[in-house]
Parts: structure tokens; C-alpha cells; sequence
């Protein structure tokens, strides 16, 4: 399904508005667009439609839908398949979508998830099967890479040694 900037519902869609001089906090789900004009003080918005927060509108709940719209101020979560920050929108918090626009002069500060299908992560290097040999870069030929570690074994003092040689350094008097 493709989403455009002008795909917002048509305002004869809207069945729920808490208008500019409403207060609303606690629960509210139904099946249609909802629009936001007052404020909402806490609590969960959850619909199969739409959720449009107005220039007016001061919203702190957590919203499921399937489109928002903020042009307003928001905080909390919210979890759809599109969301717009329009021009003049602020928001703070956490966004699930799947697909997201910010509007040149929208303010946003907090985490954005995009929730798609999860890609490989392109910075892990498979396993090779068990029992395979791992290869070893030409640079460095296993020969002379097992001498190298063999060398600096026969240089290396003992830990016991060390501590004896330092334990005696110590007990000399010094002028």
C-alpha cells in the first residue's frame, strides 16, 4: 500500500473530535478517523482509522492507528503505518511506522522505528560450516606465523621469575 502526503482523510470522514476547548484523559477506540483539537491529558487513543492532532491541539497519550497527523504539540508513543509531522508539529517520543514524513519546520526529538521486514545485518561475517578450515590471509603464511608465536614463547620470562627478580631489585638499598 502506497502512502502519499495527500492521502489524509477527507474531514466528512471524521466521526470524534475533542475540540479546542475539551479536556480529555483515559481510554478511547473505535473504528473511525478521530480529530484532535483540545487536549488530551493521558491515556491510550487506539482506532482503525485515522488521527489527526491539530495546530491547537496538546495531546500526552499513546496512539495505535493507522495514519497520524500531527500539526500540533504531542507526547508519548505512537505505533502506525504512516506518520506526517506537519509544519509547526512538535513531538516527543517514541514512533512505530512503517513509513514517516517530517515537514520542513516540524520539531522532533526522540526514537523512530521503522518497522519493516528485517534486513541482514550487513556487519556480521557468517560462520563457516563445522569442520571447515578458516583461511589465512596471504599477507601472513601460516609458517611464519607459527614461528613467530614460537619465538616469543622461548623469549618470555615466567611469571615467577619476574616477581622473584622484582622482589629482589627491591630488597637492594638504594643510594
Amino acid at each position: 500500500m502506497m502512502f502519499r502526503r495527500d492521502s489524509r482523510p477527507a474531514p466528512d470522514q471524521i466521526e470524534v473530535v475533542i475540540g479546542r476547548r475539551a479536556t480529555f484523559s483515559g481510554q478511547l477506540r473505535c473504528d473511525a478517523s478521530i480529530r484532535l483539537d483540545g487536549t488530551v491529558e493521558a491515556g491510550l487513543i487506539e482506532t482503525a482509522g485515522n488521527v489527526l492532532i491539530s495546530e491547537s491541539a496538546r495531546v500526552m497519550a499513546d496512539i495505535v492507528a493507522r495514519t497520524v497527523s500531527v500539526a500540533g504539540a504531542y507526547k508519548g508513543t505512537i505505533t502506525a503505518d504512516r506518520v506526517e509531522l506537519l509544519e509547526g508539529a512538535r513531538l516527543w517520543g517514541t514512533v512505530n511506522v512503517r513509513t514517516f514524513l517530517l515537514d520542513e519546520g516540524a520539531h522532533f526529538h526522540g526514537e523512530l522505528v521503522m518497522q519493516t521486514a528485517e534486513p541482514e545485518e550487513p556487519f556480521l561475517v557468517p560462520r563457516p560450516p563445522a569442520g571447515e578450515k578458516i583461511p589465512i590471509s596471504a599477507a601472513e603464511p601460516p609458517a611464519q606465523s607459527e614461528n613467530a608465536l614460537h619465538t616469543e614463547k622461548e623469549e618470555t620470562i615466567p611469571a615467577e621469575d619476574s616477581l622473584e627478580a622484582g622482589s629482589r631489585q627491591s630488597e637492594t638499598p638504594q643510594a
